[in-house]
């Protein structure tokens, strides 16, 4: 199986490339963004040495599904998925934050709750709550967005008050991140899911806010399984979860946190293939479709190229 881990494409009227954790973000005549997503895979702000076949595939076809599914609650830049490992739309100006939404106590919140941190992002927190239990409503918990590095807690009143996003905006991106959880928790029950915390990111093009980059996807988003939740809370028992989190525990089992000095534990390919079968079961539980595996009896790059060439022209 075929990974891609980098790209390096020329399309018509092409002026920059943005090269993040996993997306390569081609600038089209500043009009257009076309984003490749690879088969690279991040955990704790590093990208890890070996891509992983299909991720790229699984990103971008849920992400498409959840953007066509929530376009009447925010527009957003979408305009075609041309290849399965790409998506082609509106090139918008980011906000310089991410608006990560918990419905539940989980992932690097609990860390810091456990570690005896009560105040997240300028929230107070309940005492006496434990790992994985439902927040009494969904809490907007934002970050900085880092080019390089790791991103940062941050309040809604720093944000305002440093000038990052304005109030009026950053009352819509509030809004809007909270709508999107609902939708994206009440898509997730139909098909036995929580959705358990997402991040979102936003952008600007003439003066509106649409929806950028990815959405409730496995990389952006957490979730449980519905059946049996609440039993294995009360027993105290580890959820079942359909996430990236797993990669994240094997990474912290074998010494890995992304600190300086530590090193990347082997990724050998039985580890590997696994993350493509936890990315593929998740693609399937939470859209409800058996996954297709894109043809790879061609060069992969080449079919990108093709495909975006003939929907860059179109587009004009």
């Amino acid at each position: 199986m075929q990974a891609i881990i980098k790209t390096n494409f020329h399309f018509p009227k092409q002026k920059s490339l943005y090269v993040g954790k996993v997306r390569d973000v081609y600038n089209i005549d500043d009009k257009y963004m076309a984003m490749v997503v690879s088969d690279r895979i991040s955990a704790f702000d590093v990208v890890l040495p070996k891509g992983i076949p299909y991720k790229g595939q699984v990103l971008n076809q849920i992400a498409a599904k959840f953007l066509d599914a929530t376009a009447d609650i925010v527009p957003n830049w979408k305009l075609a998925t041309p290849d399965p490992m790409v998506t082609v739309g509106l090139k918008c100006e980011g906000f310089r934050v991410e608006m990560i939404v918990r419905g539940y106590l989980a992932g690097s919140a609990w860390r810091e709750y456990k570690a005896g941190n009560r105040v997240l992002c300028g929230i107070t927190l309940p005492e006496g709550m434990v790992e994985n239990q439902k927040f009494p409503t969904p809490i907007v918990t934002p970050t900085t967005k880092a080019d390089e590095g790791h991103d940062e807690n941050i309040s809604r009143e720093e944000i305002i008050r440093t000038g990052l996003v304005s109030k009026e905006d950053y009352d819509l991106l509030e809004q809007y991140s909270l709508q999107l959880f609902q939708r994206g928790t009440e898509i997730a029950a139909a098909k036995g899911l929580i959705l358990v915390d997402t991040k979102y990111e936003f952008g600007k093009r003439d003066g509106k806010i649409y929806l950028i980059d990815e959405i409730h996807t496995p990389d952006s988003s957490r979730y449980f399984y519905a059946d049996g939740y609440e039993e294995r809370q009360r027993n105290g028992e580890r959820q079942r979860q359909l996430s990236k989190e797993f990669v994240r525990e094997w990474l912290m089992a074998n010494g890995f946190q992304g600190k300086e000095g530590q090193q990347v534990p082997e990724m050998t390919p039985e580890i590997v293939n696994s993350i493509t079968d936890r990315y593929i079961e998740l693609y399937e539980h939470i859209t409800g479709e058996k996954f297709v595996k894109a043809d790879a009896c061609e060069d992969i790059e080449q079919r990108i190229e093709r495909n975006v060439t003939a929907c860059l022209e179109q587009l004009g």
